[in-house]
C-alpha cells in the first residue's frame, strides 16, 4: 500500500532497525472531500487517509508534526492541502496520486488554522485561523506567498466557501452572521473588502434598522436641550459607538447553519429555525423563501438543516432525523420532496467533480455513495465502528488477523495484510477490555458489567460467542493471558485477580481468586517453557501514601487439577500456597512489567520522566519489601506512559501521552527503534501489541481514534533472529495444544452451550433451595449469580448445616423475644397519649435504632445549622442597614409629636461631611473670596487711573466708592429670593458667594455652585436640626414635669378613692428609635426552647429558692402588733385624716331609753366629735380636689404651650423642606445642564475622531487611486506599445517579403492571418443536464493550456506541407518565425487587454469609494457645524429659577405649562414705578368713598336706634307675661308659709340620725362575727403552712431519691427496669405535680384570707384625734 510521508522532518529514523506504517484505520471527524472523479480523503489522527470508491483501495499520508488539523482538496490541480496543530502551524499542499510535496506555506498565525478552501479557478487558496489572530488569509499556494489577508477579532467562522463562478468572491458564515468578502486585483495587488449580510429575524421579519453614526428622527427639545444619539449619551467616542446599540434596541436574528453557492452567483443558506434564505451575490438582499403546500406524507418538520448540497433546480438539505430532502425551488417558494433515506444523522454532503456521485457522510463515519443515473445506486464506501477503539489484540500467530473492541461491545476482525475488516460480533454490552488466546483460536472480552465473553474466532469472517463467565459483579479492567496460554487472569474494579483455566476444553473454568489494591493499573506474566510455573505481578497505587505497591504471586501449570486444595471454601487462593508477596516502592508508577528471568522489575514513573527497574529479592520475606531503583534512564516521552515486553521477552516497548512509540533494549534499556503513530493532541497512544514474531505491531490511539499498524522497514540480524527463534519454539509447544483444543471447539460447541446454561439453572436452583430452607439467602430466579456470590453462598450453606441446632435455639429465642415486644406494643396503645412511646422505640435492632437516631440528629443539625446561617445572614444584613442607616448618620433621624394635636415632626437626618468634600467646599471658597478680591482691586486701579490727576477728589470718591461698595456688598448679601431662586436667607444662610444664575456658562462655574448649593442644603438642615434639638429637649422637660406631677396626682385619686385614670404621656418609637434596634423580652412571643436537663435544673432551684424563703421567715409579732394598734404606723398624717374613723361608745348598743346621764353626756361628746371629723373630711377633700384640678390644669397649659411651639415648628419644617427642595432642583438643572455638556462633547469627539478616521480612509484612498492610474498608466503604455508592434509587425510583413513575387506575397499574407481553430471538449448531454454550473470562467492555469494547444496547432500549420508551390524553403521558414511571433504578440496583447480592463474596473470602484468617502466627510462636517451652534446655544440659554408669588405673572390664559413663549422678565423698579402712581390714583378714589360713606353711615345709624326702640318695647312686654305665668313648687310654698321652718328640718334631722344609729350597731355585729371568723381561718392557714412545710422536705427527699435511681437505671442501663423506673418516675411526677397544684391554690386562699383580715382590722381600728 502506497504511503507517504515527510522523510526531512522524521527525526526519529535511525540508522538500524525502523519502523513504517503499513496501514491505517480511522473513520472521519471532519468533511469528507473528493479529490477526483473516484477518490475521496478525510483527515485522521496523524494522518490523511484516501480511499478509491470503485476499489476500496486506501492509501495514507502521515503528518509528522502531529495531529492533521483541517484539510481541502483541489479538485482540477489534485492536490490536497491540510495545516498540522502545533504552535506556529504550518499548511502542507501534496500531489496526488503521487503524495509528494509541492510547497509549504508559513503564516503568522500562532494556534491553528480553523477552516481552509481552494478556490476552483486559479491558484488560491483561503484559510482562516482561530484566536487570537481571526484572519482570512488569501494564499497564492503554488509561489506560497500571502496575497491578501485581514482580521477580525472575536469572530468565528463555521464555513468558508468560494463562489465557484467568480473566485474574486468568498463567502464566511457563522451561526450568527454571514459576509461576502470580495477580492479586488490591480496587476499584481489584491485587497480584501466584506460586506455583511443583515439577516431577518427569528420568526423571518425583518426589522427598520435606524442610523447609529446620524440619526434623523430624534426629536427637538426647545426647554432641555438638544437631543443627542444614544452614543453619545453613553459617552462613547471611538469605533464602538459606530455599532452601539442599547440591550432594548437589540433583536434576535435567525441562526444560519449552512451555505452553498449557485450557478448565478446567489447563495442559499440554511438556518436552525428552519427557514430557507436565498442572498443575492452583487446586492447581498436577503429572500426568505416560502414552502408551498404539499402532501401531508411527504413533508416533514425539518428544524436545523445540518448540511446542504445545490443541484439543478434546488438543492439537497439533511438533518439529524436521517432523510435527505430535495428542495424544488422556483422563484420565492419551494417544495420538499424526501430524496433518500439513510437512516442515520447525515453530517456532510457533496457531489463529485463529474456531479454523477453524491457523498453522504453520517455523524457516526460511515461514507455512503449515492450514484445517479437510470437505475440509481447507493453503496456503503466505509462503515464505521460504533465508537473509537477500545480495546486490540492480534489472534495467534498475529501474522493474519487482529481483533478490535469498542465500548459499545463491537468486536471487529480485521486482517493484517491491507486492513479490511473481516468479521464483525456485536455483543450488545458495555465492553471494556479485549485478549486472543495463545493457546487457542478464543477471545476473551470483558464487560462493565463484570461477564467474560469467549468468542470463537476459528472463522475470522464470522466470529461466535461460545461461552460467558461472571466471576463477579465489578467492572472488568484487565484481561491477560499468560505466554502460554494457559491461565487467563481477570482483573476487577474492586481490586480482585480471577484465575480462569484459559483452555476451553474445561469450559473457562474459574480457579480461584486473590485480592490486591483497588484500581489495579497493570497485570504482568512472566510463563516460559523451561518453567512449570507462572508468574504474575499486579501494580497499584496508594493514593494516601504516595507509592506504588507491587503484588507477586505464582501459579503452577497443575492448578487445574489441584484447585481445590489451593483454595478456601469461598474461592480465594491461600496465600501461602502461591508465594504471594508484596513490594512497595517510594514513588508512583504508572506502569511496571516483570522480566523474563523474575530477577527484576521494569517501572515507568508517573512524575518523573525516567524508566527504572528495580531488582527482586530472592529470598522470601513477610510483610512489605521497599523496593530501590536499580537502573534509571530517561524515558524521553511527555507525562505517564505505559510498559510492555515483546513475546520472547528482549524488547522493552514504551507508549505515552506524547503519541511515539520506543522499542529498548531490554538489558540496557537503550531506544533502537521508534514511531510517532499518534500526537499529544489526541492524548497520545492508548494501548500497542505486537505479534508472537515481533514483525507486526499495532498500536491504538487514545482519542483520535485511529488504529496503525506498524512493520519493521529493516528486520534482520539479531533483532529477527531471536524473535523468530522464540516463536519457532513456542509453536512448536502450543501446537499439540492449539489443535486439540480448536478441535474441541468446533465439536463440542452446541453442547458446551447447553451444559453453560444447564449448569446455570442448576446452580440457580440449589441456591434457591438452600435459602428457601434456611431464610438467610434470596436470589432471583432470572438474575444470573455470579461466581464469586455462587461461592459464597455454597460456604453459608456448609456452615448452615454445621450449626443448624444452634441456629434453631437463636431462632426459639428470637421468637420469644418478639412475642414479648408484640405484648409491649399492645399494652402501649392503651396507655394515654402522652405515656406512649413511638412505634420504632419497640425495635430490638440496635443498630438500625442508633442509625435512625444518628440520621435524626444529623437532621436536626442540618435544620440547626440552616436556621444558623440563616439567622446569620439576617444578622449580618440588619447590620449592613443598622451600619448604612444609623451608626453612619451623624444626625440620627427621629420624629417629635405634639400631646394633643395630630402634628408630627421629624428632623433631617444627615451624615457627617467626608474630608474630600470639606476640602473641595474649602476650595470652592477661597476661590469665591480671591475672585471677589480681585474684582475689588480691578475696579481700584481703573478708578485710581481715571482720577488720577484730582488728588482732593480721589480721597471723596474713594470715601464714596466705600460706601458704594458696602452698599452694594449689603445689596448682595441680601439679593431677594427671587433672584437666589430658593428661601434660604430665612435660616440664616449668607447667599452672597453665590454666583448669579445668569452667570452660569462654564463647567467649572457650574460644578462650584453645586457645592455652594450643597453646603447651604447643609446649612439649612443643621440650622433646622438645632431648633428640632431646642424642641426635643423642651418635650423631654415637659414629659418629666408631667410625669412629677402625676405622681401628686396619683396620690390624690388614692386618698379621694376616684376612679380617674392619670393621663401619663410617653415617648412613641418615631420619637425614640434606639428603641427599635433593642429587643425586649416581652416583644418575643415564642417560648424559650429548654433542654430536660435545664428544666430539671430550673425545677431543683425553683424547690430549693422555696425551701430558702420558709426558712429565712422568721416570727413577726412586732408587725402584727403595729398592724393591730397602730394600723401599720407611728404617727398619724394629715393624709389619714380620711381614713379616721371615731369608734362608737360600747353602750350605744342599748336603746335609748336605758342610758344614763353620764352615758347622755358621752353621746353628746361623741356626735361632737363625729361632726368635727366630718367638716375636717370636707375640708381637706376641697383642698386636694383643688389641688389636682390646679395640677392638671397647669399640665393642661404646659402641654398646649409645647403644641403651640411644635406647631410652629412644623411650619418651620415645611419651609426647611421647601427650600432644601428648591436648592435641590437647582442642583439638579445643574446636573443636567452638566451632563448634557458631557453628551455634546462625547458627541463632539466621536464626530472628530469619525472624521479623522474618513479623513485618513481618504488619504489613503487617494493614494490607493493615485498608484492605481499610475499603474494604469505604465501598463497602458506598455499595452500601447504591444499593440504598436503588432501593428509594425502588420504593415512591414510585405516589406519583409519583398524579394518574392507579389501573388506569392499575397498567398502568404492570407497564411499570415490565418488562425488555427482549437476544438473544446464537448461535454456530454447527460452530464451537461447533471453538472449544475456548467463551463466555468477559464483561470491562468487553463490559459496557459490553451496556449499551449494553439502553439501545438501552429506546429501543425508551419508543417512543409502547407508551403505554397514554387516557395523557397528557408523563405517559408522565416515567413513561419514571423507569423508565430504575431500570434505570440496577439496572445500578449489580449493578456495585456484583460488586465487592463480588470485594472481600469479598479480604479472606476476606488474613485467610487473615494467620492463616498468624500460625502461622508463632508456630512461629518455639516454635523459638527450643527453641533456646534447647538452647544453654543445651550451654554447661552441657561435655565434660572426664579421664585414668583401669585400676581407677577401677568399672562393670559395662565396654566401651569412649562413652555412661555410670550412672557418676558420686568425689573422691579419698572413695577414699582407703575404701582406708585396705581396707588396716587387709588387714595384719590379712597377719598372719595370715603365721603359717600360717611353720608350712608348716619342714614345707617338713625335706621338703626328706630329698630333698636321697637326691640326694647318688645323685650318688657315679654317681662312682664313671663312674671304674670312664674310657678312655685310645694318647698318653696312651705318656706314661705311655715313660720317655724327650721324647728321643723331639725325633727327631720334628729330622726335620720336615729336611723343611723340603729344601722351602726347591726354593723358592730357583722364586724364581731368577721373577727371570729377570720381567727378561725388563721389557725386553719397555719395548719396548711405546717403542712406544706412538711411536703416541701418530702418531695426534696423524694428529688434525691429520684436522681439516685436515675443514676443506678443510668449504670445498669437495663431497657425492662428502664419502663418500671420511667412509670414510677412519671407517677411521682404527676403527684408532685398534683401537691404542687393544691398548694397554689391554698396559698392563694391564705392570701386573700389576710386581705379580708385587714381590710377589716383597719376598718375597726379606733382613730386617736386630738379632741
Amino acid at each position: 500500500m502506497a504511503q507517504g510521508r515527510e522523510r526531512e522532518e522524521n527525526i526519529y529514523a535511525t540508522v538500524g532497525a525502523s519502523l513504517s506504517v503499513r496501514w491505517v484505520q480511522g473513520y472521519p471527524k471532519q468533511n469528507v472531500h473528493f479529490i477526483n472523479d473516484s477518490t475521496i480523503c478525510y483527515p485522521c489522527g496523524n494522518f490523511v487517509i484516501f480511499i478509491n470508491i470503485e476499489t476500496k483501495k486506501k492509501t495514507v499520508l502521515q503528518c509528522m508534526n502531529g495531529v492533521v488539523g483541517v484539510v481541502a482538496t483541489n479538485i482540477p490541480c489534485e492536490v490536497v492541502a491540510f495545516s498540522d496543530r502545533r504552535l506556529r502551524p504550518l499548511i502542507y499542499i501534496y500531489n496526488f496520486p503521487g503524495l509528494t510535496r509541492r510547497t509549504k506555506l508559513k503564516g503568522n498565525v500562532l494556534l491553528d488554522y480553523t477552516l481552509l478552501s481552494f478556490s476552483y479557478c486559479g491558484t488560491y487558496l483561503a484559510s482562516y485561523s482561530s484566536l487570537p489572530e481571526f484572519e482570512l488569509a488569501i494564499w497564492n499556494w503554488e509561489s506560497s506567498v500571502i496575497l491578501c489577508k485581514k482580521s477580525q477579532p472575536g469572530t468565528d467562522v463555521s464555513q468558508m466557501t468560494f463562489n465557484p463562478m467568480n473566485w474574486h468572491q468568498l463567502c464566511l458564515s457563522s451561526p450568527s452572521a454571514v459576509a461576502v468578502w470580495t477580492i479586488e486585483r490591480s496587476n499584481q495587488e489584491h485587497y480584501l473588502k466584506a460586506k455583511s449580510v443583515k439577516l431577518p429575524m427569528e420568526d423571518g421579519s425583518f426589522f427598520n434598522e435606524t442610523d447609529v453614526i446620524f440619526p434623523t428622527s430624534l426629536a427637538k427639545d426647545l426647554i432641555y436641550g438638544p437631543i443627542l444619539p444614544l452614543s453619545a449619551i453613553a459617552g462613547l467616542v471611538g469605533e464602538e459607538a459606530e455599532t452601539f446599540r442599547p440591550k432594548d434596541d437589540l433583536y434576535p436574528s435567525i441562526h444560519p447553519s449552512i451555505h452553498c453557492w449557485t450557478p448565478t452567483s446567489d447563495l442559499y443558506v440554511g438556518c436552525e429555525e428552519g427557514h430557507l434564505l436565498m442572498i443575492n451575490g452583487e446586492t447581498l438582499k436577503v429572500t426568505v423563501l416560502k414552502i408551498e403546500d404539499t402532501v401531508a406524507n411527504e413533508r416533514r418538520n425539518l428544524i436545523s438543516p445540518v448540511t446542504m448540497a445545490y443541484q439543478k433546480g434546488g438543492v439537497l438539505i439533511s438533518g439529524i432525523d436521517g432523510f435527505v430532502y430535495s428542495f424544488i425551488i422556483k422563484d420565492s417558494t419551494y417544495k420538499i420532496e424526501t430524496f433518500l433515506d439513510v437512516e442515520e444523522p447525515v453530517e456532510h454532503m457533496r457531489f463529485s467533480p463529474n456531479c454523477q456521485m453524491l457523498l453522504i457522510q453520517t455523524d457516526k463515519g460511515s461514507i455512503y455513495i449515492y450514484t445517479f443515473g437510470e437505475e440509481p445506486t447507493f453503496d456503503k464506501v466505509l462503515e464505521a465502528c460504533d465508537g473509537k477503539f477500545q480495546a486490540i489484540d492480534f489472534i495467534p500467530p498475529g501474522n493474519e488477523y487482529c481483533m478490535t473492541l469498542t465500548h459499545s461491545g463491537e468486536v471487529c476482525v480485521w486482517c493484517i495484510e491491507d486492513g479490511t475488516c473481516a468479521g464483525k460480533i456485536y455483543l450488545n454490552t458495555p465492553a471494556t477490555v479485549l485478549a486472543c488466546s495463545p493457546s487457542s483460536l478464543s477471545v476473551a472480552v470483558g464487560t462493565m458489567g463484570g461477564s467474560i465473553h469467549f468468542l470463537d474466532v476459528r472463522d475470522a469472517e464470522a466470529p461466535k460467542a461460545i461461552y460467558k463467565a461472571l466471576p463477579s459483579e465489578w467492572s472488568v479492567q484487565h484481561l491477560l493471558y499468560d505466554q502460554q496460554g494457559i491461565y487467563l487472569l481477570v482483573g476487577t474494579s474492586g481490586g480482585y485477580i480471577f484465575i480462569i483455566n484459559a483452555s476451553p476444553s474445561s469450559l473457562f473454568q474459574v480457579l480461584g481468586f486473590t485480592e490486591v489494591g483497588k484500581d489495579i493499573l497493570q497485570i504482568s506474566t512472566v510463563s516460559l517453557l523451561e518453567t512449570d510455573i507462572v508468574e504474575v505481578m499486579v501494580l497499584s497505587p496508594l493514593t494516601e501514601t504516595g507509592r506504588s505497591r507491587l503484588d507477586i504471586f505464582t501459579l503452577p501449570k497443575i492448578l487445574p487439577q489441584v484447585s481445590a486444595s489451593f483454595t478456601d471454601e469461598r474461592g480465594r487462593l491461600k496465600d501461602e500456597l502461591i508465594h504471594k508477596f508484596r513490594y512497595e516502592i517510594e514513588h508512583t508508577l504508572s506502569s511496571a512489567v516483570l522480566d523474563f528471568q523474575s530477577h527484576q522489575i521494569y517501572g515507568f514513573c508517573n512524575q518523573v520522566p525516567y524508566i527504572c527497574s528495580y531488582l527482586i529479592p530472592q529470598q522470601g520475606h513477610s510483610g512489605i519489601c521497599i523496593l530501590k531503583p536499580h537502573q534509571k534512564v530517561q524515558s524521553k516521552h511527555y507525562g505517564p506512559g505505559m510498559l510492555s515486553l515483546s513475546p520472547h521477552g528482549l524488547w522493552l516497548i514504551t507508549i505515552a501521552k506524547g503519541g511515539i512509540l520506543c522499542i529498548r533494549d531490554v538489558r540496557t534499556l537503550e531506544t533502537f527503534a521508534r514511531s510517532r503513530s499518534h500526537s499529544h493532541q489526541g492524548h497520545g497512544i492508548q494501548s500497542v501489541r505486537i505479534s508472537m514474531d515481533g514483525q507486526n505491531i499495532l498500536v491504538n490511539g487514545k482519542d483520535d481514534g485511529t488504529l496503525v499498524h506498524l512493520r519493521w522497514r529493516r528486520f534482520g540480524g539479531n533483532l529477527a533472529s531471536e524473535a523468530i527463534e522464540y516463536y519457532e519454539k513456542l509453536l512448536i509447544s502450543l501446537h499439540n495444544t492449539m489443535d486439540e483444543e480448536n478441535d474441541y471447539l468446533s465439536i463440542q460447541q452446541g453442547e458446551s452451550l447447553n451444559l453453560e446454561s444447564k449448569s446455570e439453572c442448576s446452580n440457580m436452583k440449589s441456591s434457591i433451595d438452600s435459602s428457601s430452607q434456611e431464610d438467610l439467602v434470596q436470589v432471583d430466579g432470572i438474575k444470573e449469580i455470579p461466581w464469586i456470590q455462587q461461592k459464597n453462598q455454597e460456604a453459608i450453606k456448609n456452615e448452615v448445616r454445621l450449626f443448624s441446632k444452634k441456629r434453631k435455639e437463636i431462632k426459639t429465642r428470637i421468637k420469644a423475644l418478639a412475642k414479648t415486644v408484640l405484648t409491649m406494643m399492645e399494652e402501649n396503645e392503651t396507655v394515654d397519649n402522652i405515656a406512649k412511646l413511638d412505634q420504632k422505640e419497640f425495635g430490638l435492632d440496635l443498630e438500625e435504632l442508633e442509625r435512625l437516631h444518628d440520621e435524626n440528629e444529623e437532621e436536626v443539625a442540618k435544620i440547626r445549622k440552616d436556621a444558623e446561617m440563616h439567622n446569620l445572614a439576617k444578622a449580618y444584613l440588619a447590620e449592613l442597614i443598622k451600619e448604612e442607616c444609623w451608626n453612619s448618620m451623624a444626625v440620627k433621624g427621629r420624629a417629635l409629636k405634639c400631646f394633643h394635636m395630630p402634628y408630627v415632626v421629624e428632623n433631617f437626618p444627615m451624615k457627617e461631611r467626608t474630608d474630600e468634600e470639606l476640602k473641595e467646599l474649602k476650595r470652592v471658597l477661597w476661590q469665591k473670596k480671591i475672585e471677589t478680591e480681585c474684582l475689588k482691586l480691578r475696579k481700584e486701579i481703573v478708578e485710581v487711573q481715571s482720577t488720577i490727576t484730582l488728588a482732593k477728589k480721589h480721597h471723596e470718591e474713594e470715601d464714596e466708592e466705600e460706601e458704594e461698595e458696602e452698599d452694594t456688598a449689603v445689596k448682595n448679601a441680601n439679593l431677594p429670593n427671587y433672584l437666589l431662586g430658593s428661601l434660604s436667607t430665612d435660616f440664616g444662610v449668607h447667599a452672597s458667594l453665590l454666583s448669579s444664575q445668569l452667570e452660569l456658562h462654564s463647567r467649572e462655574e457650574k460644578i462650584n455652585q453645586i457645592i455652594l448649593l450643597k453646603d447651604v442644603i447643609y446649612k439649612v438642615k443643621t440650622a433646622f436640626n438645632h431648633e428640632f434639638d431646642a424642641a426635643y429637649k423642651q418635650k423631654e422637660f415637659e414629659v418629666a414635669r408631667v410625669k412629677e406631677k402625676n405622681v401628686r396626682i396619683q396620690e390624690i385619686i388614692l386618698d379621694l378613692d376616684l376612679e380617674e385614670v392619670v393621663w401619663q404621656p410617653e415617648f412613641d418609637d418615631c420619637e425614640k428609635p434606639e428603641r427599635t434596634l433593642v429587643v425586649e423580652n416581652k416583644e418575643i412571643e415564642a417560648q424559650k426552647a429548654l433542654n430536660p436537663w435545664l428544666k430539671a435544673r430550673a425545677e431543683l432551684t425553683m424547690t430549693h429558692e422555696m425551701e430558702q424563703q420558709l426558712l429565712t421567715q422568721g416570727p413577726d409579732t412586732r408587725h402584727r402588733a403595729l398592724m393591730d394598734m397602730m394600723g401599720g404606723v407611728l404617727e398619724v398624717k394629715k393624709e389619714d385624716i380620711l381614713k379616721m374613723v371615731i369608734p362608737q361608745p360600747p353602750f350605744m348598743a342599748k336603746a335609748d331609753t336605758l342610758w344614763s346621764e353620764e352615758e347622755r353626756k358621752q353621746f353628746k361628746d361623741y356626735e361632737k366629735k363625729v361632726k368635727e371629723l366630718n367638716e375636717e373630711r370636707d375640708k381637706y377633700r376641697k383642698s386636694l380636689e383643688a389641688e389636682m384640678k390646679k395640677l392638671q390644669n397647669s399640665i393642661q397649659e404646659s402641654t398646649q404651650n409645647f403644641d403651640e411651639h411644635l406647631k410652629r415648628l412644623f411650619e418651620r419644617r415645611v419651609k426647611a423642606e421647601m427650600v432644601v427642595n428648591q436648592e435641590e432642583l437647582k442642583i439638579n438643572n445643574l446636573v443636567y445642564s452638566l451632563l448634557l455638556d458631557e453628551e455634546i462633547n462625547s458627541r463632539e469627539a466621536f464626530l472628530n475622531n469619525y472624521l479623522a478616521r474618513k479623513q485618513e480612509e481618504k488619504n489613503q484612498s487617494s493614494e490607493a487611486i493615485q498608484k492605481s492610474r499610475e499603474d494604469l498608466d505604465m501598463y497602458k503604455e506598455n499595452y500601447d506599445n504591444l499593440l504598436a508592434e503588432d501593428k509594425v509587425l502588420d504593415r512591414s510583413f510585405k516589406k519583409e517579403f519583398s524579394e518574392i513575387p507579389s501573388h506569392q506575397v499575397d498567398i502568404l499574407y492570407k497564411l499570415f492571418k490565418r488562425r488555427p481553430r482549437i476544438h473544446k471538449q464537448k461535454i456530454h448531454l447527460d452530464t451537461a443536464s447533471i453538472v449544475p454550473f456548467g463551463e466555468r470562467p477559464e483561470s491562468g492555469k487553463l490559459s496557459k493550456d490553451t496556449f499551449a494547444q494553439l502553439m501545438k496547432a501552429m506546429d501543425d500549420l508551419d508543417n512543409i506541407n502547407n508551403m505554397p508551390e514554387g516557395l523557397d524553403p528557408s523563405v517559408w521558414d522565416h515567413f513561419c518565425k514571423t507569423r508565430r511571433a504575431k500570434v505570440e504578440n496577439e496572445q500578449k496583447i489580449k493578456q495585456k487587454a484583460a488586465g487592463l480592463m480588470e485594472m481600469m474596473a479598479f480604479l472606476q470602484r476606488r474613485t467610487e469609494d473615494d467620492e463616498k468617502l468624500q460625502q461622508e466627510i463632508e456630512k461629518v462636517l455639516h454635523e459638527l457645524t450643527v453641533l456646534q451652534e447647538e452647544k453654543v446655544r445651550f451654554q447661552l440659554n441657561l435655565t434660572i429659577q426664579i421664585l414668583l408669588k401669585q400676581g407677577q405673572v401677568e399672562l393670559e390664559n395662565f396654566q401651569l405649562l412649562l413652555e412661555y413663549p410670550d412672557a418676558i422678565l420686568i425689573n422691579k423698579s419698572i413695577i414699582e414705578d407703575l404701582n406708585s402712581v396705581i396707588r396716587t390714583q387709588g387714595q384719590k378714589k379712597v377719598a372719595s368713598m370715603m365721603e359717600s360713606k360717611d353720608v350712608h353711615k348716619g342714614i345707617f345709624q338713625i335706621e338703626w336706634e328706630h329698630k333698636k326702640m321697637e326691640m326694647e318695647m318688645e323685650d318688657l312686654n315679654q317681662k312682664a307675661w313671663d312674671i304674670q305665668m312664674l310657678f312655685f313648687s310645694r318647698d318653696r310654698q312651705k318656706y314661705l308659709n311655715e313660720p317655724n321652718y327650721e324647728t321643723l328640718i331639725a325633727i327631720q334631722i334628729g330622726i335620720m340620725e336615729q336611723t343611723i344609729a340603729v344601722l351602726e350597731k347591726t354593723h358592730k355585729k357583722n364586724v364581731e362575727n368577721c373577727k371570729k371568723l377570720l381567727k378561725k381561718l388563721g389557725r386553719y392557714s397555719n395548719q396548711k403552712d405546717i403542712a406544706n412545710y412538711t411536703l416541701s422536705c418530702n418531695l426534696r427527699e423524694e428529688l434525691v431519691a429520684v436522681s439516685e435511681r436515675k443514676e443506678i437505671c443510668n449504670a445498669v442501663g437495663s431497657k425492662l427496669t428502664c419502663e418500671k423506673i420511667a412509670k414510677e418516675r412519671y407517677e411521682n411526677m404527676m403527684e408532685q405535680q398534683k401537691l404542687t397544684n393544691i398548694a397554689k391554690q391554698q396559698a392563694e386562699q391564705i392570701l386573700i384570707l389576710q386581705t379580708e383580715l385587714e381590710r377589716l382590722r383597719m376598718k375597726t381600728f379606733p382613730a386617736l384625734v386630738q379632741m
